[in-house]
């Protein structure tokens, strides 16, 4: 996994919505990019969910949130559409970023549910190896906002 401090890795993956997202688009600002096994199954639901629910107060934070699964831009299209949910989803279906992270099971057919809060700067702000997903959002929120404000320089902002 990359840790606090790191340069998080160069990317570029379809998004459920027929765009592409690559850490270059994302400069700037900050964003938590969340793994999660596939798409439908409870746990995924649950974590989705929760950042659905929470998505007026990260959005009001200034944090952009992507969900990354090994699931076809399809299949993704369909869970958002169903999930009501407010952000992108993205496929990783060569497995690269999972991989580059440390989200790739070695001998599973899904993505490890780990996810990143990285800062404006492209830096890991806080790494998440263990995520509970009806409380992670909660979590993401609170972290952000006390890393903001404790940060002292604009990693955040």
């Amino acid at each position: 996994m990359l840790r606090e401090g790191m340069r998080f890795v160069d990317f570029e993956l379809p998004a459920h919505d027929g765009t592409t997202v690559s850490d270059a688009r994302l400069a700037g600002r900050p964003y938590l990019i969340y793994f999660y096994p596939k798409a439908e199954t409870p746990g995924c639901v649950r974590e989705a969910c929760a950042l659905r629910d929470a998505w007026p107060a990260l959005e009001a934070a200034g944090v952009t949130v992507f969900g990354v699964s090994y699931d076809s831009p399809a299949v993704n299209r369909a869970f958002a559409a169903k999930r009501n949910l407010p952000f992108l989803l993205l496929s990783d279906r060569d497995r690269e970023l999972a991989r580059a992270v440390g989200a790739n099971h070695l001998l599973l057919p899904f993505p490890k549910r780990i996810s990143y809060l990285v800062g404006a700067d492209g830096t890991v702000l806080k790494a998440y190896p263990r995520v509970r997903p009806a409380e992670h959002a909660r979590q993401v929120l609170t972290d952000f906002l006390r890393l903001r404000q404790d940060g002292g320089d604009d990693r955040g902002q």
